[in-house]
């Protein structure tokens, strides 16, 4: 087992612990209850600890600035790896075939049995020998001007010293290297750690009609020294080439390997790396290889920070018109495995993908060449398949996958490389996941187990506590009310026990109770889509209901986002900024926008997109109590402003650390590690500014205070009370004022900004649309965020969440319920009504598993 023993990190109050080796452990218990700070902070920042400790002595060298977590000991702890949500990449390059590693086994399978066509014609690529070479090239115009190169190094890094004594020793005077034409006996230095390109001139002559025989030469040198390779560059006399010499020049690559017999195109030799987006031999030369090109409109948002890179990437910028979104160069779209283009293969859902690569008819040495790749490739993708990510393609942008999604890729990723003795912490894993995808993702990790590891989960969801070999419960509240342990022991055990708030959930005690009446419908109050046909969408008819809480339910990849996110929220957004105008978009009309005077979108994106963001700025909450501390004596005799008390701006900050409290070190191969300011000890302000203080606290310790906490601390201050008190009530009272926002969940960002708004004033007409609220809350804070929703439908207004949780559902007046499937299989909508008449519709997937919970009419 790991032993640990007196762990205080953060609010844990010195807690002993065992976890089984080879068994599932689950932690659960309210938000902040400490499950992150016991499995994250103390048992993983361990186990990196003890991993950089095994390292050279230039990676140790770091370990004295890492902080060590407080504890006493731990005993028996395996190499541990953290699969969580964070988004570990934004770049748009990044796609989930080239997160879960399988495009490079693509690539290779695309250049080993692949059949290259012309892209000017369409006609299979064959050899051509070097007498068609010769004469196709005596055939140009006479008078036109030719250099015979053997492109002899394409973009490889190194001095190449060995090709150079090869060119001089053919007798060769010039060579073209990096485009630049130089003498071989003044040859330059080339930089060892840039890629470089190196071709020999073999000859440059004038086409005429006694040329054949030099010619001929030429070009058989040129294959000799190029592997059967030759650039033709002829002169372009009616063209300036683009460094301002007054003709251009145009290289024809020809090979004896690959060459068109109808229009006499000819490709280079086919290998992996041209079907890599990321490289220039594979990239489109128009978009780069990202597959748009950015408008001025979505350059001019990224340049100004006012939206993230995905809004950019999509939102604004237009399909690049060379590849139509492919990415790749035509040579390398023109290679076709089966009938498909690797970008056509990559455009595949992962479930549909797994067929066909099973139904890939491939003979003779083409298939036993093929086999160990597809086998790696369906290993893979089957276990993506089974975490509940079917519906997805393969050239999905890694940047636009939910945290659950991405950390589900990135855990069947971890099990297909068959790792065993390994203790792997996952946070969460079923956020996001239908009841039934969690099902099939408990089966996933039961196999992680059974492989020889040891599994612990910070987890909220009851099947997977019902599913564990060990339960832990945390609490009994939250921040300094947490960081004990209830329970310990079997579900059964936790289940039983009398001081488990979980175990009151799970065995009935305690419940989430289902309205004993509905609100009633008005069908003349809806906001009614007809004709919706965005991305996966079945060209549906949907009305939602206002005045009520609606549910958008179904399983994972069903077309949830696609009708609420991307049509509705977006149609009823331009609808309310443009009264006047008829709305358009991904359907064929909607009626009832006008009923609404006000949307508010609460999503899971971050909050900010740095440390200096936290709750207490985003929520406005900082402005406030700066001008309370501003207000004080001690600041007036001092002559500070308000300003004076920021952390971002201005005077009072340490300036050793720019006011975050921590430094960044660059761990190089590893993740960044942050460390506590030695100026100012964490506390972000110089002494001056902390010398002011506020009933016998500095500006240090309000950001130290707990959201609940500083509620309390400003009870007299109206403006501050408002929204600390928000703040609790949507269950994020034990969350610190100065927490950075980029370490918050989706959930706790979401319910951030919901507090926010609520905190405001409404309308009674406004329309909130809510995606996955439940994310990261137990049992006890759902039942507080649903009286929250009840309340604000109770003033008046709209409210519609997209969920999987069950106690939601079931408390919802009406139900969308979205299938059959994800991906292609889904975009319909199964039933719309109670959550009754959904229970009681034998097609609905989330019928079936509301049934226990409600009585089915």
């Amino acid at each position: 087992m790991i032993a640990i023993r007196g762990a205080r990190t953060h609010n844990l109050r010195s807690i002993d612990l065992d976890i089984p080796h080879h068994a599932i452990t689950v932690i659960t218990g309210v938000s902040g209850s400490g499950k992150s700070s016991l499995a994250f902070d103390t048992l993983f920042a361990e186990g990196q600890r003890q991993y950089i400790d095994s390292l050279s002595p230039y990676s140790r060298q770091f370990v004295d600035s890492m902080p060590r977590p407080d504890l006493d000991s731990i005993v028996g702890l395996q190499p541990t790896l953290c699969i969580d949500q964070s988004q570990t990449t934004v770049n748009p390059r990044s796609t989930l075939a080239t997160v879960a590693e399988i495009y490079d086994y693509l690539r290779l399978l695309m250049a080993r049995v692949g059949t290259p066509h012309c892209f000017q014609c369409g006609e299979a690529i064959i050899q051509r020998s070097p007498d068609e070479i010769i004469a196709s090239l005596a055939a140009l115009p006479e008078g036109t001007r030719l250099n015979v190169l053997a492109p002899m190094v394409r973009g490889r890094k190194g001095l190449h010293q060995d090709v150079f004594t090869k060119i001089s020793k053919a007798g060769l005077l010039r060579a073209r290297v990096d485009g630049e034409i130089v003498e071989v006996e003044s040859l330059p230095t080339l930089d060892v750690r840039k890629n470089h390109s190196i071709e020999a001139i073999c000859d440059r002559l004038v086409i005429r009609s006694d040329v054949q025989d030099r010619l001929g030469e030429a070009v058989h040198l040129a294959l000799q020294l190029a592997d059967g390779t030759v650039i033709a560059s002829v002169a372009q006399s009616d063209r300036m080439a683009p460094n301002g010499d007054s003709i251009a020049w145009e290289d024809r690559m020809i090979s004896t390997k690959y060459a068109c017999t109808e229009c006499g195109t000819s490709i280079a030799e086919i290998e992996p790396r041209i079907f890599s987006f990321n490289s220039p031999f594979g990239a489109c030369p128009e978009c780069g290889g990202i597959g748009t090109i950015p408008t001025a409109n979505s350059a001019a948002k990224t340049q100004a920070l006012s939206i993230d890179l995905e809004e950019a990437a999509l939102d604004d910028a237009k399909q690049c018109s060379a590849c139509n979104g492919a990415r790749l160069r035509p040579e390398s779209l023109a290679v076709r495995l089966g009938d498909l283009s690797i970008a056509e293969i990559t455009h595949l859902p992962l479930v549909n993908a797994a067929k066909w690569f099973k139904q890939l008819v491939l003979s003779g040495l083409e298939a036993k060449i093929a086999k160990p790749i597809l086998d790696e490739m369906l290993h893979r993708i089957e276990f993506l398949c089974r975490v509940g990510v079917g519906y997805l393609t393969l050239d999905r942008p890694a940047y636009s996958l939910s945290g659950g999604e991405l950390q589900r890729v990135r855990l069947a990723t971890s099990l297909g490389t068959g790792l065993v003795g390994v203790c792997y912490v996952l946070d969460e894993p079923s956020i996001g996941l239908h009841p039934q995808d969690g099902d099939r993702l408990i089966e996933v990790i039961e196999d992680l187990r059974d492989q020889g590891n040891t599994v612990v989960v910070v987890e909220h969801d009851e099947a997977m506590m019902r599913a564990a070999d060990c339960l832990v419960d945390m609490g009994p509240g939250a921040g300094p009310l947490g960081g004990t342990i209830l329970a310990h022991g079997t579900p059964t055990q936790v289940i039983e026990s009398d001081a488990s708030i979980t175990g009151a959930y799970l065995n009935g005690k305690k419940k989430i109770k289902v309205p004993s009446t509905r609100r009633p419908i008005d069908a003349e109050a809806t906001i009614q889509i007809r004709g919706a046909n965005l991305h996966n969408l079945k060209s549906i008819d949907v009305a939602f209901p206002l005045g009520c809480l609606i549910g958008v339910t179904g399983i994972s990849g069903s077309g949830k986002s696609s009708l609420v996110n991307d049509t509705l929220s977006k149609a009823v957004q331009w609808g309310l900024a443009n009264p006047r105008k008829t709305i358009s978009g991904p359907f064929r009309s909607i009626e009832g926008v006008d009923k609404i005077d006000k949307l508010i979108l609460i999503d899971q994106r971050s909050l900010g997109r740095n440390s200096r963001s936290t709750p207490s700025t985003y929520t406005g909450v900082w402005d406030e109590i700066r001008q309370v501390f501003a207000q004080t004596r001690d600041a007036k005799q001092r002559g500070f402003k308000s300003q004076r008390f920021s952390f971002n701006a201005g005077p009072g900050r340490c300036e050793a650390c720019q006011g975050q409290g921590q430094k960044k070190i660059e761990m190089r191969f590893l993740a960044d590690v942050y460390v506590v300011c030695s100026q100012c000890g964490g506390r972000r302000f110089n002494r001056p500014t902390l010398a002011v203080r506020y009933k016998e606290k500095n500006v240090a310790d309000i950001l130290s205070m707990s959201i609940a906490e500083a509620a309390e601390f400003f009870q007299n201050f109206s403006k501050i009370a408002r929204i600390l008190e928000s703040l609790v009530n949507v269950g994020l009272g034990y969350l610190s004022l100065g927490q950075p926002s980029h370490t918050l969940s989706g959930g706790e960002a979401q319910r951030v900004k919901l507090a926010t708004e609520l905190a405001g004033t409404s309308t009674a007409k406004t329309l909130y649309i809510l995606d996955e609220p439940t994310t990261g809350l137990h049992f006890d804070d759902i039942r507080r965020l649903i009286d929250v929703l009840q309340n604000l439908v109770n003033q008046g207004n709209s409210v519609i969440v997209i969920e999987h949780h069950l106690d939601v559902a079931k408390v919802c007046d009406w139900l969308i319920d979205m299938g059959p499937e994800g991906g292609e299989q889904g975009g319909d909508v199964i039933a719309a009504g109670t959550p009754e008449l959904i229970a009681a519709t034998e097609s609905s997937v989330t019928g079936r598993y509301l049934q226990p919970m409600i009585k089915v009419v």
